[in-house]
């Protein structure tokens, strides 16, 4: 086939995030974009329930959980299944590059949300990345 359909390496999506407007604003955004949300969870008990159970491709997680947990800790378990992880996140943790691919800062737009997906996407996939939104940082290259 001369054209081949862009296929997603990232299809299905944990979100993991305690505050619930920035929760359900990412829901949203990356089911527009024609993702999957497994789940949406806040506390790193759940989220690492949700690892253990379903098939994920991307968990997006925030540093600091309800009830003391670390999306630190979630980055841990989910890089122990090979399963990238993007930090959305007010400031990114020292040492992110251990067990993220990237950290995107807050605030970001819906659109630097979904340009943070795709380029992880890209990146999985060995590719470089057509835009870098502004507030995203890679740790890794194609």
């Amino acid at each position: 086939m001369l054209f081949s359909r862009f296929t997603r390496s990232i299809k299905t999506i944990l979100i993991v995030e305690d505050e619930p407007l920035v929760a359900f604003d990412n829901e949203l955004r990356v089911v527009d974009a024609g993702y999957r949300v497994v789940a949406t969870v806040d506390t790193q008990d759940e989220a690492i329930a949700v690892l253990e159970r379903e098939a994920i491709d991307l968990v997006l997680a925030d540093v600091n959980l309800s009830r003391g947990g670390s999306g630190i800790e979630v980055a841990r378990v989910a890089s122990e299944r090979d399963i990238p992880v993007l930090f959305a996140t007010g400031t990114c943790p020292g040492g992110a590059q251990q067990y993220a691919i990237g950290c995107l800062n807050k605030p970001y737009s819906a659109a630097e949300l979904v340009g943070a997906i795709d380029a992880v996407d890209r990146l999985i996939r060995g590719k470089k990345p057509r835009t870098m939104p502004r507030h995203l940082s890679l740790f890794a290259s194609p």
